[in-house]
């Protein structure tokens, strides 16, 4: 059964009934095929209502770049001296790691703990940028990334099922104009095979994708 998205949004809201406020997620499968570079998706948008969760930055960063990004709000700054702390501590308080393009040397070190993750800072969703300032605001105000995961699917906080149905429907809305933006034109085929909402802990709840493009 597929729905159309204000349907969807509803039962989605609807289904999370755990004793937390649940994220509800789009999990949008693909006709991509993402070992091929020219069909890898990889973006960040900002949702307007944020994702309802607060997010940890640290930012890696040197000379006055360490001082605006304090000043930005960044939960964690520093450089070199972070890598044993990450490396050998385990030390993982952060949400998202933003850097400056001349700290890429030493985030680069940290390849092997932070891009299983998912958390390696990368140009093409704005978190390697001198404009750190900007970096910080847009994540704090619900910056989220978005990128195909090995089996040509994305997966992306809408928001809380607390949210009201009007704010999941602007954020969806946003996602989906981002996505659709980003469609691969090497891709030939189907691009949108599936679009399916679910809280953390209910079942999904599949959108007509007939409607969305």
């Amino acid at each position: 059964m597929q729905y159309d998205i204000t349907e969807a949004i509803g039962l989605a809201k609807k289904v999370a009934i755990a004793k937390f406020d649940e994220t509800i997620e789009a999990h949008i499968r693909t006709g991509c095929d993402g070992r091929h570079a020219e069909q890898q998706i990889r973006g960040a948008v900002v949702l307007p209502h944020g994702t309802g969760k607060t997010v940890k930055v640290l930012v890696f960063a040197k000379g006055e770049k360490v001082d605006e990004a304090q000043a930005a709000g960044a939960d964690h700054v520093g450089g070199e001296e972070l890598i044993p702390k990450i490396q050998n501590d385990g030390w993982l308080d952060f949400d998202v790691v933003v850097a400056t393009p001349d700290m890429m040397g030493v985030v680069g070190r940290l390849g092997r703990v932070l891009g299983p993750k998912g958390l390696m800072p990368n140009p093409k969703a704005g978190t390697v940028t001198m404009d750190v300032t900007k970096a910080i605001n847009d994540i704090k105000a619900g910056k989220i990334e978005y990128r195909l995961d090995k089996t040509n699917i994305i997966h992306v906080p809408i928001g809380k099922a607390s949210f009201t149905e009007e704010q999941l429907a602007d954020n969806f809305q946003t996602l989906m104009d981002a996505i659709i933006k980003a469609k691969p034109s090497a891709l030939k085929g189907q691009y949108l095979k599936s679009v399916t909402l679910a809280p953390t802990m209910g079942p999904g709840v599949k959108i007509n994708t007939a409607k969305l493009v």
